[in-house]
């Protein structure tokens, strides 16, 4: 059976110009709410409905260079792969989100990746960036928020700081239903501990950067 589209409500010209202008003034935008609230309810009953054995620990870069480091995130993840009907409208509406900022603002995004989020009670990511300049495909992040109810007293804010600087220019409450999208290799970025459960779909815009037609070879 085909899924109904919740999509096209949300993005209008209106919000994608919006959301465009405001990365290219500030290199970052936040937002309350990019996805109709049905499918963030969707993707919310799936996140808890997968087990323990569905999430593995976060590791620090990528393929070959992949390590595990508790002493900087103590989260796990659960990558999507477009399997059930609302991560498939997730990632629609993703794709229509690249072409948009591609028409837009001339990044040249190529394709997305994201994963499924779990913080537990004390669990953190320390200061980190996405990407380094030259060294990753990575170019454009994103965090949609899965977490009803949340309170200040929750913690797990998300901090993003400019290069070089100790003093947060955003800190970033994980609430129900919103996102930030950020550059990923100018904005250095912690997530503090929560208090509960934090759920959250963390993704990334990339270019391509393929060699032999494989896309993000390992180092």
């Amino acid at each position: 059976m085909t899924a109904v589209s919740l999509l096209q409500p949300a993005l209008t010209s209106t919000i994608l110009d919006r959301l465009a202008d405001e990365l290219s003034e500030n290199g970052y935008c936040l937002t309350p709410s990019v996805l109709p609230p049905e499918l963030t309810e969707q993707l919310l009953l799936e996140v808890h409905q997968l087990n323990h054995e569905h999430f593995e620990p976060a590791g620090i870069g990528r393929e070959r260079q992949q390590q595990h480091n508790q002493f900087v995130r103590t989260d796990a993840i659960h990558w999507l792969n477009g399997h059930t009907p609302a991560q498939q409208e997730f990632l629609g509406l993703m794709e229509t989100l690249r072409l948009a900022i591609n028409r837009r603002l001339f990044m040249g995004l190529f394709d997305y990746e994201c994963h499924f989020a779990h913080y537990r009670p004390g669990d953190f990511y320390k200061k980190h960036l996405d990407a380094f300049k030259g060294r990753t495909n990575r170019v454009l992040s994103t965090v949609l928020y899965l977490n009803p109810g949340w309170g200040n007293k929750d913690g797990g804010e998300l901090l993003m700081y400019e290069r070089d600087s100790n003093d947060p220019i955003l800190r970033v409450t994980p609430l129900f239903g919103q996102m930030l999208i950020f550059l990923s290799e100018r904005f250095p970025h912690e997530v503090m501990p929560a208090q509960r459960d934090r759920y959250s779909i963390a993704g990334w815009f990339r270019v391509n950067t393929s060699i032999g037609g494989a896309i993000d070879p390992p180092a």
